[in-house]
């Protein structure tokens, strides 16, 4: 479960790098000023960033504390199939 989670945490990741690109590519035609073209990179970066990082510091926790996330639902999984 862990590593089905932390695949789907990178794809998020890649994912919104990649819209964000795509649409900051898509607008710069539109941008009228040198200067909104600046505020709208910085503006994107720093939301990357924060987002990159929360991320990668919730795969940290998960990764941490495996144990008490998904325990409860790998007991729940055992009892379903009848193994527990």
């Amino acid at each position: 479960m862990y590593a089905g989670d932390v695949r789907w945490a990178v794809f998020a990741v890649a994912a919104l790098w990649a819209t964000y690109g795509f649409v900051f590519w898509k607008v710069l035609p539109l941008v009228g000023t040198p200067e909104v073209m600046y505020a709208l990179a910085i503006s994107g970066a720093i939301v990357l960033l924060f987002n990159t990082a929360s991320i990668f510091a919730m795969i940290r926790h998960y990764a941490g504390d495996k144990e008490h996330i998904y325990g409860l639902d790998l007991h729940y999984l055992d009892v379903l199939r009848g193994t527990a």
